[in-house]
């Protein structure tokens, strides 16, 4: 994903990670995406929330460039995404970053997970063409840091292409799906721990 222009702080910093690491938050992203646009109220609805934490939220959102005002709907305030995505790889040298980034990763692998088994639990119902284009890939590479960069930069721009599709250009067919993708390095075992 890039990086949005305009966020109000910089890449990596740790206060812009924690911004998307809260719950209501990731919901209210997501609800944007599904929806292209929503309000404060539209999100309090969907999510389960009052108004007034879902404008707070919305609001911190935007001050980190992750949401944007849409156009005014007579006196509704609608959000939406900032178009292009968003990066939030940390800052290496910065510990507070790498923490602030391992919490959110934390939290997406969480929401994720229940996302994946909800959706195996009921797969058996899906037709017979679309569960076959569901899948689950892992395995083991031998790789350099720029080489595991380089493939999470390749699988982003695959994925970009399709999420950013103009509506007139996607096939009759096409529907959504969600893609989870995890590429890291596997732990350093001391001398002497088991294999």
């Amino acid at each position: 994903m890039t990086e949005p222009s305009g966020a109000a702080a910089p890449r990596g910093g740790p206060e812009r990670i924690r911004a998307l690491a809260h719950p209501v938050r990731l919901e209210i992203l997501e609800l944007l995406d599904r929806l292209g646009e929503a309000t404060a109220t539209e999100c309090a609805q969907a999510c389960g929330q009052t108004v007034a934490n879902c404008s707070f939220h919305l609001r911190t959102l935007g001050k980190y460039g992750f949401v944007e005002p849409a156009d005014r709907r007579g006196r509704e305030r609608p959000w939406r995404l900032v178009p292009g995505g968003y990066d939030v790889r940390p800052d290496v040298e910065r510990h507070d970053a790498l923490r602030a980034s391992d919490q959110l990763a934390l939290l997406t692998l969480e929401r994720e997970s229940q996302r994946v088994q909800e959706y195996y639990s009921h797969a058996h119902a899906d037709p017979a063409r679309w569960r076959g284009a569901a899948s689950m890939i892992t395995n083991t590479v031998w790789a350099t840091p720029e080489e595991l960069d380089a493939l999470a930069v390749d699988l982003a721009r695959r994925i970009a292409q399709l999420a950013d599709r103009d509506p007139a250009d996607r096939p009759a067919k096409a529907q959504r799906a969600r893609v989870f993708a995890v590429v890291n390095p596997e732990l350093q075992r001391q001398p002497g721990q088991d294999s």
